[in-house]
């Protein structure tokens, strides 16, 4: 039986992987809402941070094509592996050490990757000209998590490499209008312009 956590990952990497498959080969070099990203630098760090996922459990990705080579094959042989872990009851529960507690694996791949799914898949569908349209329930979700998180923690959030060398989770918020959609209020608050077209 698919668990919750296991379930909502699937869903946002079905629709992560619509939008990989949906790219031209001419879109890959455009620039994202992420600052120096292209769209392929997108799908890269979602790669990499598949690979973040594992790493507390002692593996790795296994072989595949890389992002440059093939970023739709790169994905979805990453997602593999972390769908691998979901559906391993035993694996789901390991604990894990995270830069913000212990957890488990699976709760380390909600609060993490899964999460991180619809807001780069609006960078990328943003960057290549696709709906960038959130699922309604993840944009509520991801609003009352932010506005949980402790002041100190967010300041953290948005200082950059905070969390290790070039890593930065969050930029600076950006001032909106008080009548901005959720989905538009909740990609402000992270520190991305709603307003920005390539």
């Amino acid at each position: 039986m698919t668990s919750e956590i296991a379930g909502r990952y699937r869903r946002r990497a079905d629709a992560f992987e619509r939008k990989v498959a949906a790219v031209h080969p001419d879109q890959w070099s455009r620039p994202s809402p992420c600052a120096q990203w292209t769209a392929r630098d997108v799908v890269r760090h979602i790669v990499d941070m598949h690979a973040a996922m594992l790493r507390p459990l002692g593996r790795s990705l296994s072989p595949a094509p890389t992002v440059d080579d093939d970023p739709l094959v790169a994905f979805r042989a990453a997602r593999a592996d972390v769908e691998a872990i979901l559906d391993d009851p035993v694996l789901a529960a390991l604990p894990c050490d995270t830069p913000t507690g212990p957890m488990t694996a699976e709760q380390h791949i909600d609060q993490v990757v899964s999460d991180d799914l619809p807001l780069h898949g609006w960078d990328l569908a943003r960057a290549t000209s696709q709906d960038d349209t959130m699922d309604p329930g993840d944009v509520e979700r991801a609003w009352a998590a932010m506005k949980a998180l402790p002041a100190e923690l967010m300041d953290k959030l948005r200082t950059p490499g905070a969390f290790g060398p070039g890593i930065e989770v969050f930029g600076p918020q950006v001032q909106i209008e008080d009548n901005a959609s959720p989905q538009d209020k909740l990609l402000a608050f992270i520190g991305r312009d709603p307003r920005w077209r390539p």
